[in-house]
């Protein structure tokens, strides 16, 4: 876990995340967005390209000089359940009046999205007690 905190743990490195997964992909837009200084914005972009979580895309709006998109990669897009998860656990014990600043909902029927643990065979989990860590390389199958 410690190596993953290293490239995602960091306060703006996981908004410059929730951004993305909103649709926003522009240096500007971000930075208006999330009130970053630009320092620390170009150095959080830099890592996440880095490590492979986002790409850039070159644009270039007419007379103006090329820029660059930043977009999310397979390797960003599989942190949304990461996302998610810290998100939901905020609206659980920070939101104030108990009112979520954002909802989730399925596309597909409009039901409200919630993250769950399920083993491989289907089991839902309700929490830690029902876990067992052991070391990945051995089975317990």
């Amino acid at each position: 876990m410690a190596g993953t905190l290293a490239v995602v743990g960091e306060k703006w490195s996981l908004l410059v995340l929730r951004e993305a997964f909103l649709g926003v992909r522009r240096f500007a837009d971000l930075q208006r967005n999330l009130g970053a200084p630009k320092a620390v914005l170009t150095d959080r972009l830099a890592t996440l390209v880095e490590q492979g979580i986002l790409h850039r895309v070159p644009y270039q709006a007419e007379g103006e000089r090329q820029r660059h998109e930043y977009r999310l990669t397979p390797k960003g897009i599989d942190l949304y359940p990461t996302l998610v998860a810290l998100m939901q656990w905020g609206d659980r014990y920070l939101a104030e009046d108990g009112v979520a600043p954002l909802a989730l909902e399925h596309r597909g029927c409009g039901a409200p999205v919630h993250l769950a643990l399920v083993c491989e065979d289907g089991h839902a989990l309700a929490g830690a007690r029902e876990v067992r860590p052991r070391p990945a390389a051995v089975s317990s199958r």
